[in-house]
């Protein structure tokens, strides 16, 4: 069983938090626009938990079946199951069917237009590994698959899209993808180079953290439009523009982008970013409900 954990990148979840928090972001949103229960909300955050935790494994899965090539030569990636040949590429084919057939039993929970919404994602996971031989942009490819969480989550909970709520706030996600991934692509920009790999690592270059700041600035422009657009209140805000864009200067201030260990630091980190806006969002909800609770118990009774 370990090569396939493996596989899966169990050993390193940061993957999957950065696949989930955008889930939380429109589950929470579109729970404080229609006053979910706390309990109903707390549910679709584990049926979504349970679905960034495999399907996060079937994008690795397909991401090494395409790249068994390219690992080979990287030193970070040479010891990954199917390019140490651990795992076939048939067996992992195999295990594939299996990954997409548990994130299927856990989709058909969800409403019928969240389902048929959900499956948009897959062309995007699917082709996400090539782009890389054909565009400096793929982690603009990654940021489109991996924040469609942030669409499906509102459409779970709301049962439509509002869409002046949800692009914004699945632009900030593919924005800030740009950000955490560019940090990450600087761990192998040398062996990219060998072997023929783009990204926008390779493109900006020394010019990488100044090109960050304006996406780390979009990023907080359109999560706090988004937070506009949905009548978020005043703890949202404080904690967006406080807590949020202090963890996006800390990073682009410490981080050394000729380090590989100082890029994986910095890159873990963004699950911090992540939990920063939902917590802002859940701040306006618990708020809210003390609010209500306490006019309530000033109700005169007749």
């Amino acid at each position: 069983m370990r090569p396939y954990l493996y596989l899966t990148r169990i050993d390193k979840p940061i993957g999957t938090w950065l696949l989930y928090w955008p889930c939380t972001w429109g589950i929470a949103m579109a729970a404080f626009g229609s006053s979910m229960p706390l309990l109903d909300m707390a549910y679709m955050m584990a049926l979504f938990g349970t679905g960034a935790v495999v399907m996060r494994g079937a994008g690795c899965t397909i991401n090494d079946m395409w790249d068994v090539r390219y690992d080979k030569k990287v030193e970070r990636t040479k010891t990954r199951p199917i390019a140490s040949g651990a795992i076939s590429r048939p067996k992992a084919l195999a295990f594939l069917g299996g990954q997409l057939a548990a994130g299927l039993a856990v989709l058909v929970q969800l409403n019928p237009y969240t389902i048929v919404f959900c499956l948009g994602s897959m062309p995007l996971v699917t082709i996400y590994p090539f782009m890389k031989r054909i565009t400096y942009w793929p982690q603009l490819v990654l940021g489109l698959a991996f924040n469609w969480g942030a669409l499906a989550g509102w459409t779970a909970v709301a049962g439509g899209m509002n869409w002046s709520v949800t692009l914004p706030l699945y632009a900030a996600g593919v924005s800030w993808t740009l950000v955490y991934d560019t940090i990450y692509g600087h761990q192998d920009k040398r062996d990219d180079v060998i072997v023929g790999v783009k990204s926008t690592s390779l493109l900006f270059g020394d010019n990488t953290k100044a090109i960050l700041s304006a996406f780390s600035c979009s990023t907080i422009g359109l999560v706090s439009l988004a937070g506009y657009m949905n009548g978020q209140g005043l703890p949202f805000y404080i904690t967006v523009l406080g807590a949020g864009t202090a963890h996006l200067v800390w990073q682009l201030q410490q981080v050394n982008i000729n380090s590989p260990q100082s890029c994986w630091k910095t890159f873990k980190s963004n699950a911090w970013f992540g939990g920063i806006i939902f917590s802002a969002i859940l701040a306006d909800i618990v708020y809210d409900h003390l609010a209500s609770s306490t006019k309530d118990d000033k109700t005169p009774v007749d």
